[in-house]
């Protein structure tokens, strides 16, 4: 299948391969885009479309869309992977900062809350910002290859209190009775929950010292929860950290920022775009009637579909990856010695997608001597150890671009069995 736009830079339904491709050789078509491959047409012609809905399965750390004609038919799929790094590199960025003030400039005043984007109103935080032009961008995108007339997103409100403790659906009183009510602090409630009694002997230590330890260390990524807690005689806390014994289970601190990161997109998105709202467990049922796999482009299927009767047109999936807009930094080392080429080496800049030994990669590291790393788009090394002598080490003159390095990158990929 072949995206196709008129003249005038609007979509116009897809066509078939065999009819692009004779387009193109008689001049009377261009292509504008390899993936999905899109072509403009050279000359006028009329602007008859169907109705097409496109269904996005909204998330925090992946998004489905999909797009389905009024008779069922799917033109298109795609997944993305939106950004979850951003705060780890401005917390690095920030270290590096302060580092260097340190060293270069302890007579300049500090300054931090001078910037206008930190005492202004209504502020989101550049994570949140990221992950809603992410769902803004593809619906755009989607948009600019075919004629979509209505758009239905899958949004869902999270209680992140009741995902800590499910036991409050029951009794809304117990949103202001917590597991801690009555006691005064957690340590106190695990000492009455284990009945003041040490978990491991028993009592047979006959030690009356106890003390609250943690299962998994809270170095080790442990929660401070009463789950990960447990009562401990002092003589089997010590056996314990000696490690002359062992203890099993323990919880890991829970991550609840995506939940509320959620409820803030669907909100945002609601406002901006002109959309009707659908929920998780109805996209479920209609996926289980069209008994499609567990995807999140097989969900988008179902939100976009509505529970009708759907026919694969395309059994390709346009896989897309958010990456940072550029590489900043210009030095490495304690002293900055050493600089870093942030622009093009030989003509190539990291993730541009390039061809080499007849197969689609990305840049994943490029070297001054003229050699580069390549990877897949989920960021994994490929290892060219199997391949000719001269070829097992990529040199970039021997790559061909095919694709210049954008705020994401994409890798369409062939489904078995769905069309």
């Amino acid at each position: 299948m072949v995206y196709v736009i008129n003249y005038d830079g609007q979509p116009l339904m897809p066509c078939s391969q065999a009819i692009a491709r004779l387009l193109l050789k008689q001049g009377k078509a261009k292509c504008i885009k390899r993936t999905p491959f899109t072509i403009k047409l050279l000359y006028q012609t009329t602007n008859y479309t169907q109705g097409i809905t496109l269904g996005v399965d909204t998330g925090s750390g992946k998004i489905g869309s999909s797009a389905v004609t009024e008779n069922g038919n799917i033109l298109y799929l795609s997944e993305i992977e939106v950004r979850n790094d951003i705060t780890d590199k401005m917390t690095q960025r920030s270290k590096y900062r302060r580092n260097r003030r340190n060293r270069k400039t302890r007579y300049r005043k500090a300054r931090w809350l001078n910037r206008k984007n930190s005492i202004k109103n209504d502020r989101f935080s550049p994570t949140m910002i990221s992950k809603i032009n992410s769902h803004l961008k593809e619906i755009k995108f989607v948009q600019s290859i075919l004629p979509i007339t209505k758009i239905i997103l899958e949004t869902a409100t999270f209680d992140p209190h009741a995902l800590k403790n499910p036991k409050v659906l029951s009794s809304k009183w117990l949103y202001q009775k917590g597991i801690n009510y009555g006691f005064a602090n957690t340590r106190a409630y695990v000492l009455n929950r284990d009945s003041y009694t040490c978990q491991y002997c028993k009592g047979k230590t006959k030690d009356r010292k106890l003390e609250v330890h943690h299962i998994i260390f809270r170095r080790n990524g442990g929660s401070d929860e009463a789950k990960n807690l447990i009562t401990l005689c002092k003589t089997c806390h010590d056996n314990l950290h000696d490690g002359n014994i062992s203890l099993k289970g323990g919880k890991a601190k829970g991550q609840l920022k995506h939940a509320t990161q959620m409820n803030s997109i669907r909100q945002q998105l609601l406002k901006i775009v002109d959309c009707e709202e659908t929920f998780g467990f109805i996209t479920k049922e209609h996926r289980q009637i069209l008994n499609l796999p567990k995807e999140h482009y097989m969900d988008a299927v179902a939100i976009a579909s509505q529970g009708n009767n759907i026919n694969f047109k395309t059994n390709q999936v346009l896989f897309k990856k958010c990456v940072s807009d550029g590489d900043y930094q210009q030095t490495k080392g304690v002293r900055s010695e050493q600089k870093i080429p942030t622009n093009k080496i030989m003509g190539f800049r990291k993730y541009d997608k390039v061809k080499y030994l007849d197969r689609e990669y990305f840049i994943k590291g490029r070297m001054s001597s003229g050699f580069a790393i390549l990877m897949d788009i989920n960021g994994t090394k490929i290892d060219f150890n199997n391949a000719p002598k001269g070829m097992k080490t990529p040199k970039l003159n021997n790559m061909k671009r095919i694709g210049s390095r954008k705020t994401w990158i994409i890798q369409a990929e062939t489904i078995q069995n769905i069309c």
